[in-house]
């Protein structure tokens, strides 16, 4: 049996989605009514916020700030008071607890649903409320209060505190926190910034506001990154140094499987780090585009990577070994992966409203094989138009030193090639790419720790 909370003037459907306030409907974003039930269901206890993040932001990873924020809404929503609560306390360093005592928990089968009519009027606030808004915003302080100024002239009237606000010293900054709150509000208008008066500067000033922000975050998903693909990069090495020992005719000594296991997690931890960052900073700074987002900065990051990696790996090893060595892969095929693994990863994890995705269970081994497959893709079509990857670039390396015993023709020829050649390129690069593609989405879909004990 479906239930409803009523307390004071408030009414909440968890069935019908809806918070009524004398039977008027109050706009919330889904994430926050979903707060607002999560605390009246359990409104006998201080809920943690950890416990809040694991349900309320179950698929998208967050700074804390998301929950101070979602709180500060619910209580201007609900007309409460953080110094004097009403209906949410904060329980210090623990979380929040609904403290109304006179919630009534009654069956929500009666009564249809009353809608909130599409020009409600504001509540009355001495004063022009726009200009309060505006100094509050525009006067710098407290971020806390800003940010609730910039809330308050979205709920007033975008398109009117835009007008307002024109180009007033400090519009820049002002400009970009209307911007990024407009996500939490609803109805909230647009805020354009292309042709806007100080457009290159209210964007400059949102991308720092979000880097800032999720800094924490983003640095600890491009390290899980860093690490799955490391990972990954070992173990195909390991699996591919053991066929390599294995293959008929092969001269590999029975200490290949670990010496390409080593460089495998060299090649693939610097190559996730790269890639890895990228996709952690698209994530973090863009909300309205992040599939595009996800893959230039997945192609830049990859690019970046591979171009450093390859002059550091080339300048290291002809000053050992005193001779200028074949060519080998570098920013090109980086930045081929790096796209195909931005794209594989923003088709496995749409979200319309930005944010960190954070897949669970085999929702989260699906996105890694999907990001897998794209990379495999890729690899294949990086090899086909003559880059080098660490398979190929490792048999170049080979050929450049008389008597080494690690090249891959062996496997070539189980494929029925004499040595490397198209199709052999092809399946080797695709086996690269298909195991640093699953080992970087799933190191970046890794979960944090994001709740102050």
């Amino acid at each position: 049996m479906s239930v409803r909370y009523r307390f004071g003037e408030f009414c909440v459907s968890p069935a019908r989605r809806v918070l009524l306030r004398s039977g008027q409907e109050v706009s919330l974003i889904p994430r926050y009514l979903d707060l607002l039930i999560l605390l009246l269901e359990r409104r006998r206890e201080a809920v943690h916020r950890r416990q809040i993040f694991d349900s309320v932001w179950s698929d998208v990873v967050v700074s804390d700030g998301a929950l101070s924020q979602a709180v500060r809404t619910l209580r201007r929503a609900l007309g409460d008071d953080s110094r004097e609560p009403v209906y949410i306390r904060t329980v210090s360093r623990h979380g929040y607890r609904f403290s109304f005592d006179g919630v009534v928990e009654e069956a929500d089968d009666e009564a249809p649903v009353a809608h909130a009519a599409p020009t409600a009027p504001s509540p009355a606030v001495p004063g022009d409320a726009f200009e309060h808004a505006l100094e509050t915003l525009l006067g710098g302080g407290d971020p806390e209060l800003q940010r609730e100024a910039a809330e308050a002239l979205h709920a007033l009237g975008t398109a009117e505190a835009l007008r307002r606000l024109g180009r007033r010293p400090g519009h820049q900054a002002a400009r970009a926190l209307l911007r990024d709150a407009r996500w939490d509000v609803p109805g909230a208008g647009p805020v354009p910034l292309l042709g806007a008066p100080g457009g290159l500067g209210a964007a400059a000033a949102l991308a720092t506001m979000r880097l800032r922000r999720a800094l924490r975050v983003a640095r600890g998903r491009w390290a899980a990154a860093s690490g799955g693909g490391a990972a990954a990069g070992a173990l195909a090495g390991a699996l591919g140094g053991l066929a390599l020992r294995l293959a008929p005719g092969s001269p590999a000594p029975a200490s290949v499987p670990v010496t390409l296991a080593l460089v495998g997690a060299i090649v693939g931890g610097l190559g996730a780090a790269g890639v890895g960052a990228g996709l952690a900073a698209a994530e973090a700074v863009v909300r309205s585009s992040r599939g595009p987002a996800l893959v230039l900065f997945g192609a830049l990051g990859g690019g970046a990577s591979g171009a450093v990696s390859s002059l550091v790996g080339r300048w290291a090893l002809e000053g050992v070994f005193g001779r200028e060595l074949p060519s080998m892969g570098g920013g090109l095929e980086g930045l081929g992966i790096g796209t195909a693994a931005g794209l594989g990863y923003a088709l496995a994890t749409p979200r319309s409203e930005g944010g960190m995705a954070a897949p669970r269970g085999a929702e989260r081994h699906r996105v890694a094989a999907v990001t897998a497959l794209s990379c495999a893709a890729g690899a294949v079509i990086v090899t086909a138009l003559g880059g080098h990857l660490a398979g190929t670039s490792l048999n170049f390396l080979a050929r450049g030193f008389q008597g080494s015993q690690v090249g891959l023709a062996p496997l070539a020829r189980m494929l029925g090639e004499p040595d490397l050649g198209p199709l052999s390129r092809a399946v080797i690069g695709a086996y690269e790419g298909a195991f640093f593609g699953f080992g970087l989405a799933l190191g970046l879909t890794r979960r944090p720790s994001l709740a102050r004990e």
